[in-house]
């Protein structure tokens, strides 16, 4: 990995929408998924006012100095009823700007998820990777993270 590069992780805005929508889709799976329109689909719109009007999500950006977003993810806090009550951390939609990849933003993120969620008290943080993101899971891996269950969706 190369030098870390500074960025400020904070809170995403309405204006940040459309940098997130554009690296969600800058890789083969987001491309299928998302669209990039001009404007976006107020469907993102709608989606961002409903996360910031959940208080157990937090949709976070990486900003470099000029102001530029570089990377986000999305923290979910769960609480639960297995493991003595525990709460868990889920975290989401983990991406860096293509340009800007293997600088340390992507784990910057991650290790801001990982201790907000030791500050909000879970006992677990958990994500998911699609099986085809190899680079993605040596990443997850190297940060400590162990391939412990089998992950199944269902997509309508």
């Amino acid at each position: 990995m190369a030098a870390t590069s500074p960025v400020t992780i904070r809170r995403a805005r309405r204006d940040d929408v459309g940098a997130i929508v554009r690296m969600l889709a800058d890789d083969p799976l987001g491309r299928a998924r998302e669209r990039l329109e001009d404007p976006l689909p107020s469907s993102y719109f709608l989606a961002f006012d409903r996360l910031e009007q959940n208080p157990h999500i937090q949709l976070m950006v990486a900003e470099e100095g000029g102001g530029s977003v570089v990377g986000c993810l999305q923290l979910c806090v769960l609480p639960g009823i297995s493991s003595q009550g525990a709460s868990r951390a889920l975290i989401e939609d983990v991406r860096v700007a293509s340009h800007c990849r293997s600088r340390g933003i992507g784990e910057q993120l991650v290790q801001w998820a990982i201790a907000e969620a030791r500050v909000k008290g879970c006992k677990l943080v958990e994500l998911l990777t699609h099986q085809t993101r190899v680079d993605a899971q040596r990443f997850y891996l190297r940060l400590g993270f162990q391939a412990s269950h089998v992950g199944m969706t269902m997509r309508f």
